[in-house]
């Protein structure tokens, strides 16, 4: 039998943090430009952000495919491989149809260790073999029905061109095939999240269109004990997920920040947020205007900043009033168990995205998959088109870049480079990459329309032609922003060298009458610090009269 590997661009290091991601979600009637929308954060120390793909293929009979683990590489299996599978690039295939995901872990009796295929195995065999979101998740229970699921809960936000769906399984432990699970999908008009929690609870069991659910998800709950009402009043999360501090303020908060962002009931859902009430937020909310796919960028960069939760705003921010904390979340301090907020920026990603998919448009133009490595807050979203089927060098593990193998030609490392110059002086060296990456993603944005035009134009003569220009625009695009990031690098290293700023005039380093750099900037530490240092220190370093 052939043996055909689903995870030669997937393996991570063999100790992974548990894993922490969130997905923000507009359906097309909510967009300003009519697309669904779906971001994700892949938020685990230990994953190497590249762009994974996968090309289409037609497949003998009795062929085989090798399943590892997404999170560690572990050896789970074989199962049989389709006769038809389609080119899908990042999580994003040929027909638009993209997934995300967000584990929430849930009841640990019930993750099947028998199981053959875990969540992230799931999500590419699912793109590989759907052409729309319901024929995905038809695919993706079938594959975990018929060989196991290996992995803890999970939420998956899975998505087409017309429609978005949000499904969460978990499995019903060890040597039990299958799982649980159930699929709503979300209005056209509203919008949605999910960060590491279970956001499903009551669910229309009559409503066969719009929602979809394992035949035995009410009764296996009875049968575990975790359910004992009238059916109507069946919830998901608290029957699988029952919720917790952690989840209430390091997952939920996460999606009640973007709830803030783009609705009037942010005051209204933050007593959950506090613990000041059980009354859990809505699965889906209309906004008070229409968001944009640059809106979801930008929430994807959030730090709870001018809310409650601001990270930027207390003695953890530091001098330079950083909104990052370093992991664990939680600390003990004179026998007291304390936490630290976690908001949707965060410094572990591997890679983000955010998927714009259009039903008025061609497949090949219609999807795109915006594309950035590292921390979403410091990255530069490109321009990845779903036909693309040639991976940019510096989104591979180009010169054998991993998690812990440094290359000068791999954009994962190049972002770290600089995002890791940036998180001790935070305030201070902030807007110059904020300067360079709006002005990259504006010209990104502004091209957008003129490139399409022209494959649109090319499409309705010569189809692989006009696959074969957005390829090339999807590799120009990110091998350009990795040059000009690592110029930024450069340009960082010598501004702000030694804890100083060095002048600059006309965009350039400034030199003196004689041709000499000129004198630098003493920028020493913000007021607020030094007023806090000295109530700390007392008199020791009081100069004396």
């Amino acid at each position: 039998m052939k043996k055909i590997a689903i995870s030669l661009f997937m393996v991570m290091a063999a100790v992974v943090e548990s894993p922490a991601c969130t997905n923000l979600i507009v359906g097309k009637n909510a967009s300003a430009d009519g697309s669904t929308i779906v971001s994700y954060s892949a938020d685990s120390y230990g994953l190497f952000g590249e762009l994974y793909h996968y090309p289409a293929g037609v497949h003998e009979k009795g062929a085989m495919v090798d399943i590892y683990e997404w999170d560690t590489g572990k050896y789970l299996g074989q199962i049989e491989q389709a006769r038809q599978t389609y080119n899908v690039i990042g999580n994003m295939n040929e027909f638009q149809v993209t997934i995300g995901e967000t584990t929430f872990g849930g009841r640990p009796e019930l993750v099947d260790t028998l199981g053959t295929i875990d969540y992230g195995s799931l999500i590419y065999l699912g793109l590989q073999r759907s052409r729309s979101a319901r024929e995905a998740i038809k695919v993706m229970t079938d594959l975990v029905q018929k060989y196991g699921y290996y992995s803890s809960g999970e939420s998956f936000t899975i998505a087409d061109p017309n429609e978005v769906w949000i499904m969460e399984m978990i499995g019903k432990g060890p040597g039990m095939h299958g799982a649980v699970w159930v699929a709503v999908r979300m209005p056209d008009d509203c919008i949605s999240a999910h960060a590491n929690h279970s956001r499903i609870h009551q669910f229309d069991l009559n409503d066969k269109e719009n929602c979809i659910y394992s035949p035995d998800v009410i009764s296996f709950a009875r049968e575990k004990g975790y359910f004992d009402g009238v059916n109507k009043d069946f919830s998901f999360s608290r029957a699988y997920a029952p919720l917790g501090f952690s989840e209430r303020r390091q997952c939920e908060a996460r999606v009640w920040s973007y709830f803030n962002m783009f609705t009037d009931y942010g005051n209204e859902y933050l007593p959950y947020i506090l613990g000041e009430t059980d009354e859990p937020m809505p699965l889906y909310v209309k906004p008070n205007r229409k968001v944009s796919v640059q809106d979801v960028k930008d929430a994807m960069r959030d730090h709870y900043e001018g809310t409650p939760l601001d990270l930027s705003k207390d003695f953890g921010a530091g001098p330079y009033h950083s909104p990052y904390r370093l992991s664990p979340l939680g600390f003990e301090s004179e026998g007291v168990e304390y936490f630290h907020e976690r908001p949707i920026s965060t410094q572990q990603s591997g890679f983000v995205f955010v998927a714009q998919m259009r039903d008025n448009l061609p497949d090949a133009v219609g999807g795109v998959l915006w594309f950035g490595v590292d921390d979403a807050n410091m990255a530069v979203f490109t321009p990845v088109y779903c036909c693309t089927d040639k991976v940019p060098v510096c989104y591979t593990r180009v010169d054998g870049a991993d998690y812990i193998t440094f290359s000068w030609n791999s954009s994962f490392w190049v972002f770290n480079w600089v995002s890791n110059m940036v998180y001790p002086r935070y305030d201070l060296m902030i807007g110059d990459v904020k300067a360079l990456q709006a002005g990259l993603e504006t010209s990104f944005n502004n091209a957008q329309a003129g490139i399409e035009q022209a494959a649109l134009q090319l499409l309705e003569k010569d189809p692989e032609a006009a696959k074969a220009l957005l390829t090339e625009y999807t590799n120009q695009m990110a091998q350009s922003t990795w040059d000009a990031w690592k110029r930024l690098g450069e340009f960082l290293v010598v501004k702000y060298n030694d804890g100083v700023v060095r002048r600059m005039k006309d965009g350039k380093f400034e030199r003196n009458s004689i041709g000499q750099p000129a004198g630098v900037i003493r920028v020493g530490y913000p007021q607020d610090f030094l007023d806090e240092y000295a109530r700390q220190t007392g008199d020791r370093y009081k100069m004396p009269k």
